[in-house]
């Protein structure tokens, strides 16, 4: 047994002797003579158990009892056990000592066997409760702190601090659960946990609230510029550690969207500051995602005098702005709601789609990839129709929606796409491959509803 007991007794003869009689047993003992002496010692130290005095002049054991917990809530120390110790058989003085809330009392002088024994059952029982403590506020996978128990101390610094209140979600998780299992989805999980500890202060506070949705509060952060340089750290981070996990070529846009709300500039009340931080964070959903927004209060005004003039704006909006030239080349979440909503319309008024992958591969180093892929999508976009959808599926993958092309049409579209290829300085230099997929949709579909 090595446990770290601390005796605390105005008397040097009680603390000689529970110092050998310990000692014996292979505990180790650090003795001090008053209330305020041991205050300091725990400053700097947590021993297993604590052994005090009752009767002390100055500071008595009940007082030193009352202070030492108020330092430990404090700090946030996990509460040491105490075993009070007392002269006197006095039934008023032991029932004091146990409404406290002390562990144990002991009445001196005392026999070596029972103070081991005592000592022992504190400690085991100690540990127990804070084991079940543990397991009923941290989240099992991650170590954070449960959506219960990170709630309640979310609130508590909100209402107190000024800093940052951000909700963290994973972009495209489901895809790597759906792809890999869920053995390397609970792996990618634990990854991005030890990114987040390897970002964070001891003053910060994280907790996980859902599957791949964390939530956590940053202590004095109150700019932009430093939400920012944590989120670029945090995609950063995540993307190598996926790559280790499953491969430089796994494919999934794995990455971290973040809405955040300051505190106590834009509110003081959890509530508010968390429907905040999620309407924020909506906001990077809806825009590409692998980034972040500050909660900004004009997003949700509205003019509801002039109805029809906003029906008349929305129209207009959808219609003009941001058509661009070429077909879409659009983001995982956007191309996929792109993509189902295609074959919905086929389906119901029958149709055919042709699905075409690209790929492209090169002896040369992995840079010259890179950029004749960026090159090889612009010229995917202006070779194609506009009502086409494209889909950076991998680093060296494009994949291609063509509605209402048939298998005949292919060979012309796809001559078209490399007769533009050859006007680039990479044409000769890596080789494009593709392999389609044709679905039609006749008179035999009957709508599910």
């Amino acid at each position: 047994m090595e446990y770290w007991i601390v005796a605390v007794d105005d008397e040097p003869l009680s603390l000689k002797n529970a110092r050998e009689q310990l000692n014996k047993k292979g505990m180790r003992v650090s003795c001090l003579r008053s209330g305020k002496d041991l205050l300091t010692f725990m400053e700097k130290n947590e021993p297993d158990l604590i052994l005090l005095d009752i009767l002390m002049p100055e500071m008595d054991g009940f007082e030193t009892y009352r202070e030492l917990r108020k330092f430990e809530e404090r700090n946030k120390r996990t509460k040491t056990p105490v075993i009070f110790l007392t002269g006197e058989s006095n039934s008023e003085i032991e029932r004091r000592g146990l409404k406290e809330g002390a562990s144990d009392f002991i009445h001196k002088p005392f026999d070596r066997d029972v103070l081991v024994n005592r000592i022992i059952n504190t400690i085991t029982n100690s540990k127990t409760i804070e084991t079940l403590t543990e397991e009923a506020t941290l989240d099992k996978l991650t170590g954070f702190l449960n959506k219960v128990s990170g709630t309640d101390m979310v609130a508590s610094l909100c209402s107190d601090n000024s800093g940052a209140l951000m909700i963290l979600d994973l972009d495209n998780f489901k895809l790597v659960n759906d792809i890999f299992g869920h053995d390397m989805g609970d792996r990618v999980l634990v990854a991005f946990s030890e990114v987040l500890r390897h970002n964070v202060r001891a003053s910060d506070v994280i907790c996980r609230i859902g599957g791949d949705e964390f939530m956590a509060f940053f202590a004095d952060i109150t700019e932009d510029e430093a939400v920012a340089s944590l989120v670029v750290r945090l995609n950063d981070q995540l993307e190598e550690e996926a790559e280790a996990l499953m491969g430089a070529d796994h494919g999934i846009p794995l990455g971290i969207s973040v809405g955040c709300a300051f505190a106590p500039d834009q509110s003081s009340d959890y509530q508010t500051l968390f429907q905040y931080a999620d309407s924020a964070l909506y906001k990077v959903k809806q825009n590409d995602k692998h980034g972040y927004a500050v909660y900004d209060p004009g997003d949700d005004t509205g003019n509801d005098d002039d109805f029809e003039n906003d029906l008349a704006r929305v129209i207009r909006i959808v219609s003009e702005r941001g058509e661009g030239k070429g077909a879409m080349l659009l983001g995982l979440e956007a191309f996929s709601w792109n993509y189902r909503f295609i074959i919905r319309f086929l389906k119901r008024y029958k149709g055919v789609v042709n699905r075409v992958l690209f790929r492209i591969t090169t002896d040369e180093k992995k840079p010259v990839l890179r950029e004749a892929a960026a090159e090889f999508g612009s010229v995917l976009r202006n070779a194609i129709r506009k009502s086409d959808i494209i889909f950076q599926y991998r680093p060296n993958q494009f994949f291609v929606v063509l509605p209402h092309l048939s298998e005949n049409d292919t060979p012309g579209v796809v001559k078209r796409i490399m007769d533009a290829w050859e006007t680039s300085k990479f044409h000769d230099r890596v080789k494009i491959e593709y392999i389609n997929s044709l679905q039609s949709f006749g008179d035999e579909y009957t709508e599910e509803r």
